[in-house]
């Protein structure tokens, strides 16, 4: 499965065409109008980032996470169920590993064109209601937390699917929705008293260079795709949320 650039929902963008696909706690952009199954909370995590290091006579250790904590058994087994139903009515050639793989490659685009204001580029990749109200707030953002918004794929620690509604409206469309929820590493310059709960790291970039301090920020994109028929089967991003960045 493929994961190209995405392209749209409304007229259904795709996010990928995933055909198929390309968090941390604050300000929630989303889309209305329809109505969801309710769900139980998730279990929390927790993440720790190795540094990697450099020195004479080492080899290079990359970054790795560690991610400790234990998952709600509830919403463990009803996302398993979600995954079985999508597979069984909606696309049979659905899969959560090769959908997380494509998340992140949509989740290290689009952030990068939100970080860099390009709002006419994410046309067809986030819903338009969601873009309007992203440009409103990034246009009252510092440099340094629009720098911030932007992950590398390089600085993705840990994706996780948060999430799985399926939705029906009163025309009878059908619609799957997957919350994803990264951890990412940024070198930003941010005020320490305004990214409570944040994590800041130590990383060696490379031999005799000085270590270059970095943060662990959490971001939350939803992904939904419309599986009405005759619609493009295309995924979008209806829902962008990141820690104290958009506030």
């Amino acid at each position: 499965m493929a994961l190209p650039m995405l392209r749209g929902c409304y007229r259904v963008p795709s996010t990928f065409s995933f055909t198929r696909l390309y968090f941390s706690e604050s300000v929630i952009l989303n889309r209305s109008g329809k109505t969801r199954l309710p769900s139980p909370p998730a279990g929390a995590a927790a993440v720790a980032v190795r540094p990697f290091s450099s020195g004479p006579g080492r080899q290079q250790q990359k970054q790795s996470v560690v991610v400790v904590g234990i998952p709600n058994p509830f919403v463990w087994i009803r996302t398993r169920i979600y995954y079985f139903l999508i597979r069984a009515y909606f696309d049979k050639e659905f899969s959560i590993e090769e959908f997380t793989e494509g998340a992140k490659q949509a989740f290290s685009h689009v952030s990068r064109l939100l970080s860099q204001c390009q709002f006419e580029a994410l046309e067809g990749l986030v819903a338009k209601d969601l873009i309007g109200k992203l440009e409103e707030k990034c246009s009252l953002l510092p440099l340094s937390h629009k720098k911030a918004l932007s992950a590398a794929s390089d600085e993705i620690m840990y994706t996780k699917p948060e999430d799985v509604g399926i939705y029906y409206d009163d025309n009878g469309r059908k619609f799957v929705c997957i919350l994803m929820r990264f951890w990412y590493l940024t070198s930003a310059r941010l005020p320490d008293d305004s990214m409570e709960g944040t994590r800041v790291f130590q990383v060696a970039i490379k031999n005799g260079g000085d270590a270059e301090t970095k943060r662990l920020l959490t971001a939350n994109y939803e992904f939904q795709r419309e599986f009405t028929e005759g619609v493009t089967p295309d995924w979008t991003i209806t829902r962008i949320e990141h820690s104290k960045l958009l506030d």
